[in-house]
């Protein structure tokens, strides 16, 4: 197999490219870049407002949950008392380990995540900083091997709000470029100029792909549905999180009288 048979095939068809083909390239890479920067903001952003959001329902919702569970287990308890078979006691032991589940849920966390709302400013120079060192954009393996670096660095100092660590990121890669050009010209042929052009590109629609798939799967987990619906509701004027509370309170109002009623069935019966 020749080495061309390797080559996307709008490359071979044009075998010497002139600077209209490039230019194209350029510009159609420049695109990619910047939609790719969005993407990634964007998927940045929502892991951000999901995880403020579930400490949110935790602390109002979250608990309610532990409760109806905790009083769940202890009426799946006292049954053992009136019933005393295997199936009462298996009943109990599945009612104990699910609240203990809850309870972890809802008060595992210390303490509630930071809202995370981006300036513009931040959310623009974070598009910068992606759209330049995204490891898609890697000349070789060497330097996407250090592109991955720097995009976790940025990843991590965009979900923090720390613009001047972005803004060092950016810098560094900007005078490093500068070096090099300074340094050498390229002496790359426009074919391969094309084809190294062609081949960014492919990777960078692979993955604004993946993160839009991302996207995707993060809403439409459990608690992506619960966001959308709860900023749903508030553009209606309504706190889906007070609904669900009200609602949860007067299932342990009702879990709560169940129990007491198991508790006179027990000491009727002298246990």
């Amino acid at each position: 197999m020749s080495s061309t048979s390797l080559m996307p095939a709008e490359i071979i068809l044009q075998p010497n490219p002139n600077a209209a083909d490039l230019a194209e390239k350029r510009e159609r890479l420049a695109a990619v870049r910047a939609a790719l920067a969005e993407r990634e903001s964007d998927v940045a952003q929502l892991h951000s407002q999901l995880k403020v959001f579930e400490g949110r329902y935790l602390q109002r919702v979250g608990v309610l949950y532990a409760e109806l569970d905790e009083i769940a287990a202890r009426i799946t308890e006292r049954e053992v008392d009136l019933y005393d078979s295997d199936s009462a006691r298996r009943r109990a032991q599945e009612a104990r380990e699910r609240a203990q589940e809850t309870h972890e849920a809802a008060f595992g966390a210390d303490q509630e995540p930071e809202e995370f709302d981006p300036a513009p400013s931040l959310k623009t120079l974070f598009r910068e900083v992606a759209r330049r060192i995204h490891p898609d954009f890697a000349s070789d393996e060497a330097e996407q091997k250090h592109f991955t670096l720097l995009m976790t660095r940025a990843n991590q100092a965009y979900s923090r709000g720390d613009a001047e660590t972005l803004q060092r990121l950016l810098d560094d890669h900007l005078e490093i470029n500068a070096a090099r050009a300074e340094a050498s010209g390229s002496d790359e042929s426009d074919g391969v100029t094309l084809l190294r052009l062609a081949r960014q590109i492919q990777h960078a629609e692979r993955d604004i792909a993946a993160l839009e798939g991302e996207l995707q799967t993060l809403l439409g987990s459990e608690i992506g549905q619960l966001y959308t619906g709860a900023e749903a509701a508030q553009q209606d004027d309504r706190d889906l999180l007070a609904e669900l509370a009200a609602s949860l309170r007067e299932r342990i109002a009702d879990a709560q009288y169940r129990l007491e009623f198991v508790e006179r069935q027990v000491s009727a019966l002298g246990r």
